[in-house]
């Protein structure tokens, strides 16, 4: 029952952790990725309960304690980490679009031959979706540049290019930029838009972060305008 779960238990770690970069280097489309990761997750209950009969016995016959033990660290190791995701998530609403403009959303033009297969379209969700990310990222507002649009727009596509994004257009006569971000683990594609426009003060600057796939972002594309705007505050 030991070795049992063991087994079970280094399995369900191989599952879980192979998706992401399988499905990065394009080795799993997105449904089988998701199902490896749903056997991963089964596997660690499964890994769970064995390992606790596997003490128990152990503890009664006094042999294979360790192994029972190892087995059961296996399981609660990886049902630690699903813990802090799940913490880490709280309170992060189910979107995957975040903007600095919830009424006027910069639109995107260039990655739209991109985004063909895309499981999100690429028009905004409305007041609904606007209500969840101001009440989630309170944070998230436009940037005012003392300077020219022209200035602006080249201090915001100098700022993008430090961001390690695919550059996909820039056009300084429209103000807009458009690029995609590659996500870390997963290799998920994340499409963004800056969009510069004069203002009194010199020139507005504003960011749309959205993702291809997935009903909730767990807060990544808000973080992305973040890092950002931090970026370009510090762009000469």
């Amino acid at each position: 029952m030991a070795r049992l779960a063991v087994a079970v238990g280094v399995a369900s770690w191989l599952a879980l952790g192979a998706a992401g970069p399988l499905h990065h280097g394009r080795l799993l489309g997105l449904k089988p990725t998701f199902g490896l990761i749903a056997v991963g997750l089964l596997g660690v209950i499964v890994t769970l309960v064995l390992a606790v009969i596997a003490v128990v016995i152990a503890m009664r016959q006094r042999s294979s304690l360790p192994t029972a033990v190892a087995a059961l660290a296996l399981a609660l190791v990886a049902i630690g980490a699903i813990g802090v995701f799940a913490w880490t998530a709280r309170g992060i609403p189910p979107i995957h679009d975040v903007t600095t403009d919830t009424d006027h959303p910069p639109q995107f033009v260039a990655v739209l031959p991109l985004r063909v297969d895309a499981l999100n379209p690429v028009e905004y969700g409305g007041p609904k979706i606007a209500a969840q990310q101001h009440t989630a990222f309170a944070d998230i507002a436009p940037l005012t540049l003392g300077v020219p649009p022209a200035r602006a727009f080249d201090r915001a596509l100098a700022a993008a290019r430090t961001m390690g994004w695919e550059m996909v257009a820039s056009d300084p006569t429209a103000g807009r930029i458009e690029a995609t971000d590659t996500t870390f683990w997963f290799g998920f594609k994340d499409d963004v838009v800056i969009r510069v426009t004069p203002e009194a003060n010199g020139s507005r600057v504003d960011v749309r972060s959205l993702s291809r796939v997935g009903g909730g972002d767990i807060g990544t594309n808000a973080a992305r305008i973040r890092k950002y705007l931090v970026a370009l505050k510090a762009a000469p």
